[in-house]
């Protein structure tokens, strides 16, 4: 298996695998002259997978629809400010309601589809593991991982609701509880030994369900953790490319199902409010529901799929006719005690390695935003709003740069954090660029400082301009001298050149976030890729 590293070149953010877009990124249908009404949805990343559909909706109704896809925590957190930019919310899961609606805006919320969130593992493994035949728990999971005989791909926990479901599911299991999770059963030294013995399993870390399944396909990973229908998609695209499909595992007593919840946010607009209720009927109708079945998505327990054998495979381990038993999520203390827990505690801890660029184009308003976006993520009181603080083991390097590197500033653990953000907010800019000599030395550091089977590491690079001084090509030699497979994310920001980290992004299997609108927002989405 090959070893991996989840390196971040923050030096400008996008949303696409290899393409530039927002961290928000966005869908518009419809918006024409005619258009009786136009909502504004902020939705979970895998409704884009819905898009034909709500071109459709849109075309039928009359009406236009704007999506702007964003992580659970960030759609929780717009609930709790009031969500005053949106007409509509549309999450994975209703806790993400429930966690959000201080205020109580929400009305009109029922449920589009549903689906279970299920190991998709590659099926000649899922074979040789004996999980193709008979129910597989969790502990049969960690047994796999524990011995060496799997490795996975997962969202995280506190981003993304994939994560978030499938890892509550993995405490019920662990735990042994069969009614409700409380506060007390998250204190058990057992629990936290098992449950960090499984997380030491992933390979990647995702902030993004829809993006896990474009990396899980770029890449050559034994298994992913996320939606049936996520891995429906990927197996089609699998067989379209001669590869090996995923094998669905249903853990039997961790079971969890997303149920896409589409609800009004009532801001006192009846017209807006009409709006919605229209749309929503449309894909409520039999119709939208048999298009929404195509998808790979659920439309009902009693459904017959039977017509749908081509889509819900029954070679791929998916069963329709199994009575899935979901567990019931626990109270809104406990999972945010749990979610808590996960980014202090459980997770496999990070291995941060900032590539800061203090060149002399960073001057005044450019600097400024760096170091307040650093300082969101480095103050505990700040990371902890968008449940992105740092673990106890967690290690946190900062490499300075402009035209060469500048200085390195090391702190392992969470206590000293504040210092190293003190470090930062001493820099000074001036000088030219090199974000390959920085990117490289942050590789190489990594490599050679740390046993990365320990960590899920992250080189992150935030820069302004266009490497003009440095050398790709050493870059990519010493990249490749390594022998790890490490992603290369990036954070656009103000002039930085799309092109060269689009290569980098492509070369590794990464992505590219867009800072240049918001770059707090997008340290903290590209944070939680890790």
């Amino acid at each position: 298996m090959k070893k991996v590293i989840c390196i971040i070149l923050s030096a400008v953010l996008s949303a696409g695998i290899f393409s530039s877009c927002s961290s928000a990124s966005e869908n518009s249908f419809g918006g024409g002259a005619f258009e009786k009404e136009t909502i504004r949805i902020l939705s979970g990343s895998e409704n884009k997978e819905l898009s034909d559909i709500l071109a459709e909706c849109s075309k039928k109704t009359g009406i236009g629809i704007e999506m702007t896809y964003k992580g659970s925590v960030d759609i929780m957190n717009e609930l709790k400010n009031g969500a005053e930019d949106y007409d509509a919310v549309w999450p994975a899961s209703s806790i993400w309601l429930s966690l959000g609606d201080d205020k109580h805006i929400i009305k009109h919320d029922k449920s589009i589809s549903s689906s279970p969130v299920v190991f998709g593992i590659k099926k000649s493994v899922a074979e040789n593991l004996g999980f193709t035949s008979g129910k597989v728990s969790v502990n049969d999971i960690l047994a796999a991982i524990n011995s060496g005989n799997l490795s996975f791909c997962m969202t995280s926990a506190t981003q993304s609701n994939s994560g978030a479901s499938a890892y509550i599911g993995f405490l019920y299991a662990l735990t042994g509880k069969t009614s409700a999770l409380n506060s007390a059963d998250l204190d058990s030294p057992l629990l936290r030994e098992n449950i960090s013995s499984l997380f030491s399993g992933i390979e990647r870390s995702s902030g993004s369900s829809d993006w896990l399944k474009d990396m899980f396909l770029a890449g050559n990973y034994d298994a992913m953790v996320n939606y049936e229908s996520l891995m429906i998609a990927a197996n089609k695209e699998l067989i379209s490319q001669g590869r090996e499909p995923l094998y669905a595992v249903y853990p039997y007593d961790g079971l969890t199902v997303a149920d896409s919840p589409l609800a009004y946010a009532d801001h006192g607009n009846k017209d807006k409010e009409t709006a919605f209720l229209a749309v929503q009927e449309y894909l409520l109708s039999d119709n939208a529901q048999e298009k929404i079945r195509r998808t790979g998505r659920r439309t009902g327990f009693t459904e017959d799929y039977s017509q749908y054998g081509d889509i819900f495979n029954a070679d791929w381990g998916i069963d329709t006719e199994k009575i899935l038993s979901p567990i019931t999520m626990p109270s809104e203390e406990t999972l945010m005690k749990a979610l808590n827990l996960y980014q202090t505690a459980f997770r496999k801890p990070s291995l941060n390695i900032y590539c800061l660029d203090f060149s002399g184009s960073m001057s005044g308003e450019g600097n400024r935003q760096l170091v307040e976006a650093m300082e969101q993520i480095l103050i505990p009181e700040n990371a902890e709003k968008n449940l992105l603080q740092a673990s106890e083991n967690e290690v946190n390097i900062v490499v300075t740069f402009d035209g060469s590197v500048r200085n390195i500033y090391t702190v392992e653990g969470s206590e000293n954090l504040p210092l190293l953000y003190g470090d930062i907010a001493a820099e000074e800019p001036g000088g030219g660029t090199d974000m390959y000599a920085a990117a490289l030395e942050g590789v190489e550091y990594a490599v050679t400082g740390y046993d990365l089977n320990n960590y899920c590491p992250a080189v992150i690079i935030m820069s302004d301009g266009a490497s003009k001084t440095g050398s790709r090509e050493d870059f990519i030699g010493g990249y490749k001298a390594c022998g790890y497979d490490i992603p290369v994310f990036s954070i656009m920001f103000g002039d930085a050149d799309d092109s060269q980290l689009n290569e980098l992004a492509k070369l590794t299997n990464a992505r590219v976030f867009d800072g240049r609108s918001d770059l707090i927002a997008a340290f903290r989405s590209v944070k939680g890729y890790n």
